[in-house]
């Protein structure tokens, strides 16, 4: 979701100021500009003087200012943390059992277990991601089905095998997972 909201965030603002520089280039340049916008000519200014100071004088001008300015600067560091958060979990917590704990790396756990989802009957392909925290992980698996494989018996051998065996070797006692099923498209062959 915050992809998405990342994506048309940027479009948008791409969009605002490509339409406001490139209407101010072609002004510029001489194109005659409609009668509502903003400016009228290639000699005007967009802000003239009495513009720019019209509001200096009024008790609310400068609590407004600052408090738009103060929005802008939350909402910036606000969309700057969610792109750059590290979306994937880069170790897992495992119990010992005497009272310490080892770390195990998140890219080997999810190598394995994405190896045997992907070994299973009927699977093409399997990604696999882990989320969460490293005391309490989750998994995102995707697996890219074959044509006859049946999707029940995939999930139901990949709950019972592959994550079965990922919970109980990094001795967590669950393992939530968000399990994503795609068919593989069937290429059409010519037969001669």
């Amino acid at each position: 979701m915050l992809r998405i909201a990342n994506r048309v965030l940027l479009g948008l603002a791409g969009l605002l100021l490509l339409v406001l520089g490139g209407s101010v280039l072609a002004v510029g340049l001489g194109v005659d500009p409609p009668s509502w916008w903003i400016h009228d000519g290639r000699h005007d200014v967009l802000l003239s003087d009495a513009d720019r100071t019209r509001w200096r004088d009024d008790g609310w001008w400068w609590p407004t200012v600052i408090a738009v300015l103060a929005v802008a600067v939350l909402l910036a560091l606000w969309w700057l943390v969610a792109v750059l958060r590290r979306r994937r979990l880069t170790e897992v917590l495992v119990d010992t059992g005497d009272g310490e704990g080892a770390l195990l790396r998140g890219r080997a756990l999810e190598g394995v277990l994405g190896g045997e989802a992907g070994a299973l009957d009927g699977v093409r392909g399997a990604r696999v991601s882990l989320t969460g925290r490293r005391g309490g992980p989750g998994a995102r698996v995707r697996l890219l089905l074959e044509p006859h494989a049946d999707p029940e018996d995939t999930l139901h051998r990949l709950t019972t095998e592959a994550l079965a065996h990922a919970r109980d070797s990094a001795g967590l006692t669950s393992l939530p997972t968000e399990v994503r099923l795609h068919g593989a498209k069937h290429a059409a062959e010519r037969v001669t």
